[in-house]
Order: structure tokens, then sequence, then C-alpha cells
């Protein structure tokens, strides 16, 4: 079983597949209007029969290191990966400080 984790830019989404099968998706929506660009989380979804296998984890993951990447901030509006920042605070310093009191995610 192979496993793959894509940015699909004209979606707006990553996607995770299966042996060349999507089974889930991170959806995000980006705005380069402001002084940086942020990126909004708004769903995350593994397909029936795929839950409990930690594909969101690594789904969010990569989709966290990708827009770290490509020097964006995070507003993590999707439950699924607000927990999974919350979880991992190695990703905290995407979510501008000014912003966490909105996502109840600690200043420091």
């Amino acid at each position: 079983m192979s496993t793959e984790i894509t940015q699909n830019e004209r979606a707006s989404r990553f996607e995770i597949l299966i042996d060349g099968h999507r089974v889930g998706v991170v959806v995000y929506r980006d705005d380069r209007s402001g002084d940086r660009p942020v990126r909004s989380f708004n769903h995350t979804e593994i397909e029936d029969g795929h839950e409990g296998q930690g594909l969101a984890g690594r789904l969010v993951s990569a989709a966290l290191d990708a827009t770290r990447n490509d020097g964006f901030d995070v507003l993590p509006f999707c439950p699924y990966v607000r927990r999974y920042i919350e979880g991992h605070p190695e990703y905290l310093d995407l979510v501008p400080v000014a912003r966490r009191d909105d996502f109840r995610l600690p200043v420091s």
C-alpha cells in the first residue's frame, strides 16, 4: 500500500492518496490581500473505512509543512486542524499571535 500527499492548488486542497485513490482532503482558502499571505484551513475529511489510521494527522502535518514553506500564516477554522496545532506546538508559530485567542490557542 503506497500513500502519497499532494497539493491540488486548482481545488484549494491537500489530498492524501492510497494506491492512487484519494481517501482524504484538507480544504483551504488563500488570501494574499494583506501584509502577509494567509491560508485558512476550513475542513478536513477522511473517507469512511480509512478513519483511525492516522491519515488525517499525516495529511494536516504535510499541509502545515507546505504552508510554512510557502510563507503563509495559518488560520485554523477547521476544528481538526486547530486541535492538531494545539497538540503539536511546533506549528503554533504559523498562527499569528493576534489571532490565537480567536482559536483558543496559547499566545506563546
